[in-house]
């Protein structure tokens, strides 16, 4: 793996780094063996390219600070990555496997005529990886001879790498903006609980919580304990709670340190988004569900007598 150069594309807001970041670059240093480049593009970008600087295992940061990335397009960010893949010599171009680099792993491999590989969660070899098919329940090996891998890296199957790092920062250009995509409109959604991806404590529910006004309880319980509230598709299509709190195949993959399941049955397309969770913890009035065949603590429950107990000895 020595002989190989790891890009990593970090991912931001502006103001702070996000957290899958550091195990993306986890996931390089082992591809490599050794010290990975980072490149961080935006509009006034010198703390988050000093942050990156200090992390471990970042060899030389690329910072492209830029008006036209204040809000970049995947396209602008593709061109960006592929000119700098092209000037490094890169043979790996790596992005965690969120929103954001599942947009921009594919299109900037496009635009090699290379193909990408999605969400690996292992390192074999240099061109050897494994990731999880099939909603998770099988994992496939998979083996690239392209000279140049573009991967997603699934964050929760790596460490995060911590700091001590004291890396360069080198200013590059930008890349030709694209003039077919332009920037609108940004709706996000703010909360003082922390984002549910990065949270140590996760407490979701799902179509047996029965109504939005029902979550309140399961927001008080995640305030108590320091975590985010998550919630399953069926929640989510039910209309209960917005689309960000959905977890599982089709939103967010969780591996917080406890993962509190309620009112879940646990399909298996939920399951995927949540397995990796240190400690599990589920409440269900069916004895039958099978979110209870990977809880590690199981509670055969009415959650609407369930919880409130919970609340009670946390000290509401």
């Amino acid at each position: 793996m020595n002989d190989a150069k790891v890009l990593v594309v970090a991912e931001h807001d502006g103001a702070e780094l996000y957290a899958g970041t550091l195990n993306t670059v986890s996931a390089g240093v082992e591809i490599s063996g050794g010290a990975v480049d980072v490149l961080v593009a935006g509009n006034g970008i010198d703390a988050i390219a000093a942050a990156c600087a200090q992390v471990a295992g970042v060899g030389k940061v690329l910072a492209a600070d830029d008006a036209v990335y204040a809000h970049p397009s995947t396209e602008d960010m593709a061109a960006l990555v592929v000119a700098n893949a092209d000037a490094g010599d890169y043979t790996h171009i790596l992005a965690a496997a969120s929103t954001f680099g599942k947009a921009l792993i594919p299109y900037a491999a496009a635009l090699r005529d290379m193909q990408s590989i999605s969400d690996i969660s292992e390192v074999v070899a240099a061109d050897t990886f494994t990731r999880p098919i099939y909603a998770g329940n099988a994992l496939a090996t998979v083996k690239s001879g392209d000279p140049v891998k573009f991967l997603s890296v699934r964050a929760t199957a790596f460490d995060a790498a911590g700091p001590g790092g004291s890396a360069s920062v080198e200013s590059i250009a930008a890349a030709v903006a694209t003039d077919k995509v332009q920037f609108v409109e940004q709706a996000l959604s703010s909360s003082e609980r922390p984002e549910l991806t990065s949270a140590r404590v996760v407490v979701s529910g799902g179509r047996g919580m029965q109504s939005g006004d029902n979550f309140g309880m399961l927001e008080r319980l995640a305030d108590r304990l320091g975590g985010a509230v998550g919630a399953s598709r069926a929640a989510v299509d039910a209309g209960f709670v917005p689309n960000d709190y959905q977890v599982g195949q089709t939103g967010k993959v969780v591996a917080p340190d406890l993962y509190l399941a309620v009112g879940i049955s646990g399909a298996i397309q939920h399951l995927a988004g949540m397995k990796d969770s240190k400690c599990i913890v589920a409440i269900n009035n069916d004895e039958e569900a099978p979110i209870f065949q990977i809880a590690d603590y199981s509670w055969n429950e009415d959650l609407f007598t369930a919880v409130p107990a919970l609340l009670e000895v946390l000290g509401e």
